[in-house]
């Protein structure tokens, strides 16, 4: 709803327009409010007063947010009225971190390739992840290339051999068999190179294949056949194996604790044990980095090309600077994007916006500029544009709408955008909403509006504090009229001596804002607050500043006697020279 009443539009007429657009259901995902680039104080204090509105007035998850640094007044506010700055967004673009699931289920590089199957088959995963003890990625094994592990390979000597060898320790032994340990053996937990040896065979054909093996290397598998038993021991195996349930007698037994032969009983027949005994291996052994992974800030819009095109099941997201995963998501997790929910404040077009804001969900405009720009949404959203002084303003009428009230650090958060933007109901955009909405929040507030002018605009110099690049994007926006891109940058200051002294620095920082942004002109207005009177400094196509026909104070400096607002003063003036001069 965009207002078209004058300046004197007073408080009863916007509360009439405003009420109906004031009932919306609540939430239950974060609302970011949010207000333009190079934000000023009304920008991040309307942001915190209707963040405050959502919550408390309509029950809704809203936090305020700013996507730009804070100036040295606006932190005077926040730290005046004891109020946290809000959260720092400068892209809301859908990232991996945006849309993968942070409760993941993970595995040990120790565990057992046969645990991670199974644990994989239980909660029918096809692939997980596999961290080490300090959360970072080492691999993603998939279901298909543990699946192929338990199909027997073709023999032929080469495979015979290989298959006979496995990596383990007796204690990932025992616990692939569901098995238990009958004789007592130092270094369960040693990871090692183990030979199988199945004997089936004869006690004569047994003896002569084990003997092919290095003895500590050797596990000898068999059942109820106490003469393998006892060639096991004689030959000093690593360890026996006896599958079926079935025990070893007494003597084996002394015998094996004396030569440190480990004994373990498995419940499995010798087929289904040796196949196991294949799984005891710890999964770390055998992962690869054969795997696609996405850093925790990389843009949606690079993911889904590479996922699409990749026949990994599921892909892990690590965070840039640790390695350490932060969660997983699958191709289905690309068919309904995530979007981050966003209120604008104090502005209306996507040029000024966040980052990314025009692939965020806009649910609600509230500013008091004129309309321009491109910013379109998909579904029908709350906009009101109110021709009063400040935003701060009009969430203020919306307490008031609701008879409701802010709280006292709100309270003065608003009065602070109030003042600032009016230049303390001095400036030409102020209406007698604003006045009157400025002394209700002053006494919620509990503020002597004067001084608080005097403090606010005393908190520091701009022109003092920071460097001539810093200072002009501290209140910079960007407008396009006929085709003409150009950059218009504000700074208050209490006496014009400091802007004199930087001119020249100022004026290169301005050739380089125009090359930096491909701007065809570029100015900064510095208003003298206690004088109501501003100089324009300008830079970049001889054409526009031509055209410009204030007072010329030096060359490229103006002298504007009574101009004190961008809004509604000289961008007015600046958007009538581009429109009479032809296209760039």
């Amino acid at each position: 709803m965009a207002a078209t009443e004058t300046a004197s539009t007073d408080h009863s007429s916007l509360i009439v327009r405003l009420s109906s657009a004031l009932r919306q259901p609540a939430s239950p995902d974060t609302i970011h409010v949010i207000g333009h680039r190079n934000p000023d104080t009304d920008a991040i204090c309307s942001a915190i007063g209707y963040a405050a509105f959502l919550r408390d007035v309509r029950g809704m998850k809203a936090e305020a947010a700013c996507c730009g640094e804070l100036s040295v007044r606006t932190n005077w506010v926040l730290q005046t009225a004891g109020v946290p700055g809000p959260k720092l967004l400068l892209d809301v673009r859908p990232t991996a971190a945006s849309i993968c699931r942070r409760d993941v289920f993970t595995a040990s590089p120790h565990q057992t390739f046969l645990s991670v199957y199974r644990m994989m088959m239980d909660h029918n995963f096809r692939s997980i992840p596999i961290v080490d003890d300090e959360g970072r990625l080492l691999g993603m094994p998939a279901i298909q290339e543990l699946a192929q592990l338990f199909l027997p390979a073709q023999t032929n000597d080469k495979t015979d051999a290989a298959n006979r060898e496995v990596r383990s320790s007796l204690l990932n032994i025992v616990n692939a068999l569901d098995g238990i340990l009958g004789g007592a053996s130092a270094d369960l937990e040693t990871i090692q190179d183990f030979v199988l040896v199945v004997a089936a065979s004869s006690l004569e054909t047994t003896r002569k294949r084990t003997q092919q093996f290095p003895a500590n290397l050797l596990v000898m598998i068999t059942g109820d056949r106490p003469e393998i038993h006892e060639l096991a021991i004689e030959m000093n195996a690593r360890c026996l194996i006896i599958t079926g349930k079935f025990k070893a007698n007494s003597s084996i037994l002394s015998r094996a604790a004396q030569q440190g032969v480990a004994i373990i009983y498995s419940p499995y027949d010798t087929a289904s044990t040796s196949q196991l005994l294949r799984f005891s291996r710890p999964i770390g052994e055998a992962l690869t980095h054969e795997f696609l992974s996405f850093g925790s800030r990389t843009p949606l819009r690079e993911i889904v090309p590479a996922a699409q095109h990749s026949s990994q099941p599921l892909f892990p997201v690590v965070d840039e600077e640790s390695h350490k995963l932060l969660g997983v998501f699958s191709k289905s997790d690309l068919l309904d994007l995530p979007r981050m929910k966003l209120v604008l404040v104090d502005h209306n077009e996507f040029a000024q916006a966040v980052a990314g804001a025009d692939e965020a969900e806009i649910i609600e405009v509230i500013d008091h500029h004129r309309l321009s720009g491109n910013l379109r949404t998909k579904e029908p959203i709350r906009f009101i544009n109110e021709p009063v002084g400040s935003t701060s303003t009009i969430v203020g009428i919306m307490y008031r709408m609701r008879e409701a009230a802010p709280d006292k650090s709100t309270a003065i958060c608003l009065c602070a955008g109030i003042i600032s933007d009016t230049l303390h109901l001095t400036s030409p955009t102020t209406t007698s909403t604003d006045k009157e909405i400025l002394e209700w929040l002053s006494g919620i507030g509990g503020i002597d509006s004067a001084q608080f002018v005097k403090d606010f605009f005393a908190a520091g110099s701009m022109l003092r504090e920071q460097t001539p690049d810093r200072a002009l994007e501290s209140d910079r926006k960007v407008f396009e009229e006929n085709g003409w891109h150009i950059s218009i940058s504000q700074i208050e200051e209490l006496g014009l001596d400091e802007f004199w002294k930087r001119e020249a620095e100022l004026q290169g920082a301005l050739q380089s804002l125009l090359a930096k942004h491909n701007l065809h002109f570029a100015c900064l207005m510095v208003t003298d607050i206690t004088r109501h009177h501003s100089v324009l400094l300008v830079a970049g196509d001889q054409r526009v500043i031509d055209a410009i026909d204030y007072p010329q104070a030096k060359e490229h400096v103006y002298d504007m006697a009574g101009v004190v607002s961008r809004k509604k003063q000289l961008f007015p003036y600046m958007s009538h020279v581009v429109t009479k001069l032809a296209a760039p």
